[in-house]
This record gives structure tokens, sequence and C-alpha cells, in this order.
């Protein structure tokens, strides 16, 4: 099989296609042949060495695929082989092959691309949990949604519309457009004038129901200055951190870590608010519980209201320049490796 390997920690040049042996699939797992993978910022994050969870160098990074199943392990299901899926991995994805217990593989829509399909685990369970199970949105509240043309932003616009939540959304001025054709009620540039200012006059001053925030440092506390009574803010990243490598990163990982606002219960009490986190990444061993939040995700996408949007795709020998595409902030939705 073919996979891309980082053997140390730096640019997108670190991405190297290398070719190695896949092993037949364990008990409980299946074989699948990789036809589409996902890319996320966590990715970015492990290929500059500033990912805590990722696994000792040499790192294979990838969290999701769409693929064919070709083999099975014992105590799966003969009938799989053949089948199309989209599978949630621990790492690895970035392959034109791996193994993966089957817990963790779905059937995939007929509707959608093996691309479309890709880009559907991380960002619509990611999402999922900030607004529903965690943030508890509902019917004629307010969200905002922080970098909401990202991949994750997309599909809790999706998840938002669904629920029948009102949406704000920040993004640089050139992905308006496309936004509020996706149905994105209002638009707040945060590259220009105070967003927070523009959030809280959308609301006449009262805030909103539901932030979720992907940023990090000083961005979680201006989140949390939108927030009404009774709003709650969900953070699910740090990618503010990520424009450097090596030690610049760390440093500028340590500079976003400091500016990051503590929640002392008695303000959060008083203001009869909440804070709260995600990270999808340490719900392994919660499966069924992703199963469940999967199965309504994928219902969704029968019933017309998940929408994956894949900006572009690239080869998988071509991975650095889809990373360089994505660091550039360019990217609408989510960027694709196709082996």
């Amino acid at each position: 099989m073919r996979q891309v390997v980082i053997t140390r920690a730096g640019g997108p040049e670190q991405l190297r296609l290398q070719t190695s042996r896949l092993n037949p699939p364990a008990p409980g797992e299946v074989q699948v042949e990789v036809v589409a993978a996902g890319i996320n910022f966590a990715d970015i994050l492990a290929r500059q060495g500033l990912y805590p969870d990722a696994p000792p160098l040499p790192l294979v990074v990838g969290y999701e695929v769409s693929g064919t199943v070709r083999a099975v392990g014992t105590g799966v299901e003969e009938s799989l082989i053949g089948q199309d899926v989209l599978a949630l991995t621990r790492f690895g994805g970035y392959s034109s092959a791996l193994n993966v217990p089957a817990t963790q593989v779905f059937a995939k829509p007929g509707v959608l691309s093996h691309a479309e399909a890709a880009s559907i685990p991380v960002a619509y369970l990611t999402a999922w949990q900030l607004l529903v199970v965690q943030g508890g949105l509902r019917e004629g509240d307010t969200v905002l949604i922080q970098n909401a043309g990202s991949g994750v932003g997309l599909a809790a616009l999706d998840i938002a519309r669904h629920v029948g939540a009102r949406t704000i959304g920040t993004a640089s001025a050139g992905k308006h457009d496309f936004l509020q054709a996706r149905g994105l009620d209002h638009a707040v540039d945060y590259r220009t004038g105070d967003w927070a200012a523009e959030v809280r006059a959308l609301t006449d001053d009262r805030g909103v129901e539901l932030v979720i925030d992907p940023l990090g440092g000083e961005s979680f506390r201006r989140s949390r200055s939108v927030l009404r009574p009774t709003g709650r803010l969900g953070m699910y990243g740090v990618s503010a951190a990520s424009s450097n490598q090596g030690l610049r990163g760390k440093l500028q990982l340590a500079k976003t870590a400091a500016l990051m606002p503590l929640f002392h219960p008695v303000p959060l009490m008083n203001a009869n608010q909440g804070a709260f986190g995600v990270n999808l990444g340490h719900m392994w061993d919660e499966v069924d519980r992703l199963r469940r939040w999967m199965e309504q995700v994928l219902e969704g996408v029968g019933s017309g209201w998940v929408r994956p949007h894949v900006d572009s795709s690239y080869p998988l020998a071509d991975a650095s320049r889809a990373h360089e595409h994505i660091e550039a902030r360019r990217s609408i939705g989510k960027v694709v490796l196709e082996p």
C-alpha cells in the first residue's frame, strides 16, 4: 500500500509518499481500499509537532476515509466485502488501504461520492457534539459559528438550520456569498472592525445562546463576551496557534494557551453561563454513542439536510499541496486526498 508518512516535524514538505506492507485485518477489523481521505486541522498540528495526541514519529495522520471493504477479520460478517463504506480512523487515513475496527465503519449513502462521504465523520460528529449533545441548541436559539467556512463550520450550519436556529457566522469577506447561499443568516467579517460588537448589534445587545469556537487564545474570551444569560461557549481547537513550526510554533502555542480565559465557577454562576470543550479524538471509548450520532447524521443525508461540501481534492502524492491550501485559509469546507 501507499502512505503519506511524516518522519520529522515541520512544514508541508515533510509529507512523504512511501510504500509499505499492509497486514491482513485482525479479528474485529475490516480492510478498506481507500478512495478518499479527509484532511483535518489536527493533521496539520500533528505534522508541525504541536499535537499532543499524535503517536511518535514516523507517523501517518488521517482520521476519516471512504472506500470499499476488501477483506474482513474473524468475527466480522463476510457480507461486508465489496461494500462501500465510510470510516473513522485513529490516524493512518492518508493511505491507499488500511485496517480499521468494524465498529468504526458505516455504510456509505449511495447519493454521496466517496469524497463527500470522507468529509462527513470528523466534521459532522464534532458539530453534532457541539450543538446538539453538549450545546443543547433549540429551535429559535441564535448560534455564533466561528470560522463558519471550515468543515466543522459548514456541518454546524447544516445542523443549526435543521434544528431551526438563527445562525451568525464569522469568516473572511470572500467567503460570505458562499455561506449565505448555504443558508447562513448573517455573515460577519472577523478581519475588519469589531466582530463582537456586530454580533451584539445583530441580537439587539442580548447576545447569543451558543458560540462554537475552534480558534483558542483571546478568541475564547471574546466569544464568551457575546453570550446572553444561559448562553454556552463550546471550544474545540486552538487553530490560532498553527501558523509556525518547530520551536517558534511551540512558543506560539504557549502564547495562545496563556491568552485563554480562566473559567472560575463563581463568575459563570453569576452570569448563568456555561463553558465546555469537545475533542472527538478522546471519544474512542464511547463507540456506541459515536455510532448513534453518526446514524442520525447519515439519516440527515437521506433527508437532504446534511450536505457535505468538498472544496478540492488532491492525489495522495500531493498531500503537501493540500496542506498548503488549507493553511493559506483559502478552502471552504473539506479538502480530501484521493489515492
